[in-house]
């Protein structure tokens, strides 16, 4: 009789333990920190026995309505196109600061204009006579590197310049931060987007200008200009038309493995380690390739604002004629108008070829902007 009441009891016992240890079953290990049980380790989650009779139903709670984690988007390098994309360049009116002796058949005058509230001058010719309908075309010339501390706005490119200017166009020539009197640091046109924005704003800065047919705007480039050029043409839909000679056109990590490892004397300090500066920064092209895509104009042909003509001498020693190549292909690859002449023995400014390279390049514009 005894034994039969110490076996109620012990039954007894071992319910009462087994309802303070969470129902009939184990419980279950607790979930990984920050995590649901479903997160933690399978093989230590003990399914639960089901119980005899159904549990009363849980009430419901409205669950607070999920919301996205943020994820920070990393600011994009000045020099990115998305970047320059997203930057405003108002320019300003031309003020007139010295009149120069006239050309054949059109005025010189050196002007100034405001970029990021810098005083950038610029050389600038005006056809004689009257304007056709809606003003002169215009034709942005954007110079190849020449030291800044011993750059001069009326030396160098004399011929380049009065070849548009004869055949009728407004040209503007702009002298970048840091150059002759224009005021800022010259910092380089490939490590920050400074000469880049100059030129756009002196774009906006001759559309204002009451002779210049602000529809009409076309852009030359020369070496480094020829990197500012397709940079400016990528960023923005207002140059309709763009010639370029002996560019710097192809991709960053073209420039870093294919190009010269050297800088050009009278490179400021500053401008001649971005290499190396842009490496530790942000990784290697190949450990970091959308940084490197994202600063390369090379990248966005798809965008071009025009159609686009390229020169290079086959015997450049400054700047590999593939690099012309290079963007000839992408352009084409892109579905967009682009010519490419090469010039076989002509050197880094087609001394040899000039009078049919600048003809080319006059028929051209006359083409899109006339």
């Amino acid at each position: 009789m005894r034994s039969s009441q110490d076996a109620r009891l012990m039954i007894a016992l071992l319910f009462a333990a087994g309802m303070l240890l969470g129902g009939c079953g184990f419980l279950a290990p607790a979930p990984a920190p920050g995590g649901s049980p479903a997160e933690a380790d399978p093989a230590l989650i003990v399914p639960a026995s089901p119980t005899a009779s159904p549990s009363p139903p849980p009430t419901r709670t409205p669950s607070p309505t999920p919301t996205a984690t943020p994820t920070p988007s990393p600011t994009p390098h000045p020099l990115s196109i998305k970047a320059m994309r997203a930057g405003s360049y108002p320019g300003s009116d031309l003020q007139t600061v010295e009149i120069l002796p006239n050309g054949s058949n059109y005025q010189r005058m050196i002007v100034s204009y405001l970029s990021e509230g810098l005083k950038i001058n610029a050389l600038m010719t005006i056809p004689f006579g009257d304007p056709p309908e809606g003003g002169w075309p215009v034709v942005v010339f954007n110079h190849g590197y020449i030291p800044p501390d011993v750059y001069r706005p009326t030396e160098r490119y004399i011929a380049y310049v009065d070849g548009f200017a004869r055949n009728g166009y407004i040209v503007l020539r702009p002298d970048y931060r840091g150059h002759a009197d224009s005021e800022g640091a010259a910092r380089g046109a490939y490590s920050h987007p400074d000469y880049t924005i100059d030129v756009l704003n002196a774009v906006a800065s001759v559309q204002r200008y009451p002779l210049a047919n602000p529809e009409r705007i076309g852009m030359w480039g020369h070496s480094m200009g020829g990197h500012i050029t397709l940079r400016v043409m990528v960023t923005t839909k207002t140059v309709k038309a763009g010639v370029i000679w002996a560019g710097v056109v192809a991709s960053f990590p073209d420039l870093m493995y294919r190009w010269r490892a050297t800088p050009p004397a009278g490179l400021p300090q500053g401008a001649r380690g971005w290499r190396s500066e842009f490496v530790e920064v942000y990784g290697s092209p190949e450990t970091n390739p959308d940084f490197w895509a994202s600063i390369s104009p090379i990248r966005y042909v798809a965008d071009l604002s025009g159609p686009l003509q390229l020169h290079h001498g086959e015997e450049d020693k400054s700047v590999p004629p593939a690099f012309s190549e290079s963007l000839y292909q992408a352009a084409l690859e892109a579905g967009q108008e682009v010519e490419l002449y090469t010039y076989p023995g002509n050197d880094h400014n087609l001394s040899q070829s000039f009078s049919t390279a600048m003809q080319r390049s006059i028929d051209f514009f006359d083409r899109y902007l006339k």
